[in-house]
């Protein structure tokens, strides 16, 4: 099984980030409650061709944190308990940024 993956194009390979089901002091939050869909980009492809053939890269690098989509991806799993998934970068709705 391989290791690692190097995302084609405009692709981006993302790690979803898991929400604490607590809070800081113990209190159980509802699975109802709305958290954002976030994920940390893990690698990144190096864009796409324009109609000249110049290369576009992509705008994200390794380690910003994204918004996605509520539905979307290609579930990938490298390792045996890691789960990724891979958006085009069209698809990734923004950046978050602190």
């Amino acid at each position: 099984m391989a290791k690692r993956l190097l995302p084609s194009l405009n692709r981006v390979l993302v790690e979803k980030l898991v929400q604490p089901k607590k809070t800081a002091s113990g209190i159980l939050l509802p699975e109802t409650s709305k958290q954002l869909n976030t994920a940390k980009v893990v690698a990144v492809g190096p864009g796409e061709r324009d109609r000249e053939g110049k290369l576009i890269p992509v705008a994200l690098k390794e380690g910003d944190t994204v918004l996605l989509p509520e539905y979307g991806g290609t579930e990938i799993k490298l390792a045996a308990d890691k789960e990724y998934l891979l958006f085009r970068e069209h698809d990734i709705l923004g950046t978050l940024v602190d």
